[in-house]
């Protein structure tokens, strides 16, 4: 069908759908949608007009411009006619006898409220709070924390690569790097925030938590002061009575470095909550720092393994499944 026939047939077509236009708001839309959505009847005939050649456009263009802008101003003020008689039937449908509706107010995720503790407790001995980038390069996530390439500890974060040497951060040490380059000592910090590792959804484990990361450094820095600091942020946490032991590791931005566990009555078990040390020399060569003037102490800690034993929780998913009838019970 030629081009100029196709035009005077949508105009009869709305000019018919106008002269019975719906009195239900739903289906008044759909006659807007039919005539002037994305794959409406006029963005068709644009389709067509496309495939003109140049020289029949400029009469074809004028009508069909034409044939919109008459389709657009009718409608809207069908709708406008429609709005306006609508509004008093349901003001009329209104029962002011009726109870009047409740309103739930929301609540901060368990998640949350873990996170704003931790930070509430560590801020009151001293701690400034800081952010970084969740997404970073390969020498802050990895590098500068004495992680070089193909060494085995990469094999511990299964990594989410942006590009070959840009990777979503497996751990917020990465903010670590940029607070003591930007810094100059003594610094006190904790860094929360999301970090993300390429790993299989379990009841343990997900593919993205949290982390709080901590880092003092100063002339004369200990392990002991790092105990101290540790055992009373736990009694903070989860009690006086709670039993803590610090455990040897290995972690390869800190040495010596220790994983602390919190007894768990209920399973019986010791429970590792984070994980902790003395900072490596090389990451304060790495960052400008001279170690032999400078020393710190350095911890990270999974705020979803706070909150799944502060709260008694055994299935790390549901954090994230937003399930009501888990959420209301915090």
């Amino acid at each position: 069908m030629p081009l100029k026939s196709q035009i005077e047939a949508v105009r009869e077509q709305f000019r018919a759908a106008l002269s019975n236009f719906p009195s239900d708001p739903r289906e008044a839309d759909q006659v807007r949608i039919r005539f002037l959505g994305r794959k409406g009847l006029i963005a068709r005939l644009f389709e067509e007009f496309a495939q003109l050649p140049p020289e029949q456009k400029p009469v074809f263009g004028k009508e069909l411009n034409l044939l919109k802008k008459e389709i657009t101003d009718q409608l809207q003020a069908a709708l406008q006619a429609l709005s306006q008689t609508a509004q008093p039937q349901a003001r009329r449908s209104v029962d002011y006898t009726l109870p009047g509706r409740s309103f739930q107010l929301g609540k901060r995720h368990p998640l949350t409220q873990t996170l704003e503790e931790v930070k509430r407790i560590f801020t009151q001995i001293g701690f400034a709070v800081a952010y970084g980038p969740e997404i970073d390069d390969d020498f802050h996530n990895f590098e500068a924390l004495n992680i070089p390439e193909h060494h085995p500890a990469r094999d511990m974060q299964d990594t989410f690569f942006i590009e070959p040497k840009v990777v979503l951060r497996t751990h917020t040490s990465n903010v670590q790097i940029h607070l003591m380059e930007e810094n100059d000592p003594p610094i006190r910090f904790i860094v929360p925030g999301r970090v993300y590792r390429n790993e299989a959804i379990s009841f343990k484990s997900y593919c993205l938590f949290h982390q709080v990361e901590g880092l003092y450094v100063d002339k004369r820095v200990t392990f002991t002061e790092l105990k101290g600091t540790l055992t009373y942020f736990i009694h903070q946490m989860f009690g006086p009575e709670v039993q803590i032991r610090f455990r040897p590791s290995f972690f390869p931005f800190t040495e010596p470095s220790a994983e602390v566990d919190i007894w768990n009555e209920e399973r019986r078990q010791w429970m590792e909550i984070l994980g902790c040390g003395m900072v490596d020399p090389a990451v304060f060569d790495n960052v400008g720092y001279d170690s032999r003037i400078w020393h710190g102490y350095a911890f990270g800690l999974g705020i979803e393994r706070i909150a799944m034993l502060k709260y008694h929780i055994q299935d790390i998913r549901l954090f994230y499944q937003n399930d009501l009838r888990f959420l209301r019970q915090f």
